[in-house]
């Protein structure tokens, strides 16, 4: 229902002055509400995360363009045709969950792309 006067639904300005209310209760607690809770990674954790994973990367990476080019060979030409074919056999996406997209296998294929051309079809 609506106030006529405000066009606001009735009862939103008790809520309004409820919540206000609830908040101003936790600021004089010293609850922290919001905003940054100093959880940014610091530049050298970046850089110690990133050369953790990118030996499993570097491999992963090179795991996938020798499927792609034989699913190429055994007829598969749309995007959608290799990520099916990925999918049928059971190859998992990078992250390990999921199934794969047409949008996936671009990527792969613009990241390799000279690669695959000089695979041989199997």
């Amino acid at each position: 229902m609506l106030v006529p006067a405000t066009r606001e639904p009735a009862g939103s300005s008790e809520i309004s002055a409820r919540t206000r209310a609830a908040l101003a209760a936790a600021k004089r607690r010293g609850t922290k509400l919001g905003g940054d809770r100093g959880s940014w990674l610091t530049v050298k954790a970046r850089k110690s995360g990133n050369a953790a994973v990118a030996p499993a990367a570097a491999q992963r990476a090179d795991d996938v363009p020798p499927v792609i080019a034989e699913l190429r060979a055994s007829g598969a030409e749309s995007l959608r045709a290799i990520a099916a074919g990925l999918n049928a056999r059971g190859i998992p996406t990078a992250r390990g969950a999921g199934q794969w997209s047409a949008v996936q296998v671009a990527r792969v294929i613009e990241r390799h792309g000279s690669r695959l051309a000089r695979l041989p079809a199997q």
